[in-house]
């Protein structure tokens, strides 16, 4: 008995020890989180105030009175609806070709054999290293050549030539997929292509999913790529926009900080809807040889 009620003890600490650590655990999450919430915060609070609000001293949160007027104002200083269609244009040609050429790349490499697979692979990966600063100059000297600086085309149809880092997810995703699918297929008839279409891509949904979400933020996000390849002003996108609205004479913060919720926020919609597959296809990808 002395035995039992010793053991019984000694369970009941080891179980408060570590309910202690769950809990000191969480309270380093939340406080980290905070650290990440409260820029948004910021941000959201200021969409609502008044331009002399924002620098007044001290500090206040919460606005003097809620009020529309930024975000009513944000669709007459600049022509917001032309240059969101840009920018959704852009979206979709990008989301659609890196998942097409990136998946289609990387079934060549995860379920095809052939010579130096395998050393062709570390090339494309190495090519993640390069900066985009640094092959600009280089793309827009041929862009320029082939006439396409100041049209949609340098953003889009590139994409369709896989990116190295999508590639690298989805044949990560493929490696890990049972081999007998792709034998009985064959077996069956099935040339790669269908093997490809109707087999593989319908269970790498969550990588689909996870490239989509990556190739969206991308695009929604960038801002060097269509200041330099857009040399139009009825091209630009959101992300030059808010640019525009940053006069040195006279910047319109409080638009700024009304352009910046409503482009911050369908990231944040994409990703709470789609976080399920997003960490799946992540967690799938990653832990395969």
């Amino acid at each position: 008995m002395r035995g039992v009620a010793k053991l019984h003890r000694k369970m009941k600490r080891s179980k408060l020890a570590g309910n202690i650590e769950t809990a000191i655990l969480y309270l380093i999450l939340i406080a980290v989180s905070i650290l990440f919430v409260i820029p948004f915060l910021w941000l959201l609070f200021g969409s609502f105030k008044e331009g002399s609000e924002l620098f007044r001293a001290p500090f206040r949160w919460l606005p003097d009175r809620i009020q529309f007027d930024n975000y009513k104002q944000m669709f007459t200083a600049i022509p917001f609806l032309k240059y969101l269609k840009n920018t959704l244009i852009i979206v979709f040609f990008n989301i659609v070709g890196s998942t097409v050429s990136s998946s289609f790349v990387a079934y060549g490499f995860a379920r095809l054999h052939w010579p130096l697979r395998n050393k062709i692979f570390m090339i494309v990966l190495a090519t993640m290293v390069l900066p985009f600063q640094v092959t600009m100059i280089p793309l827009f000297i041929m862009y320029t050549n082939w006439g396409w600086i100041g049209t949609f085309l340098p953003l889009t149809v590139t994409c369709f030539f896989g990116n190295p880092f999508f590639i690298f997810l989805f044949r990560q995703f493929f490696v890990g997929l049972p081999k007998e699918l792709t034998y009985a297929a064959r077996v069956d008839g099935a040339n790669e292509f269908r093997i490809y279409s109707t087999i593989i891509m319908p269970l790498a949904k969550p990588c689909i999913t996870t490239v989509a979400i990556f190739a969206f933020m991308r695009t929604w996000n960038d801002f060097i790529g269509p200041l330099v390849f857009l040399a139009d002003d009825d091209l630009y996108t959101l992300s030059l926009a808010a640019q525009l609205l940053r006069s040195n004479l006279d910047p319109r913060w409080h638009i700024l900080l009304a352009l910046g919720v409503v482009m911050v926020m369908p990231v944040l919609i994409v990703f709470f809807l789609m976080q399920k597959y997003f960490i799946q296809g992540v967690a799938m990808s990653g832990i395969k040889e």
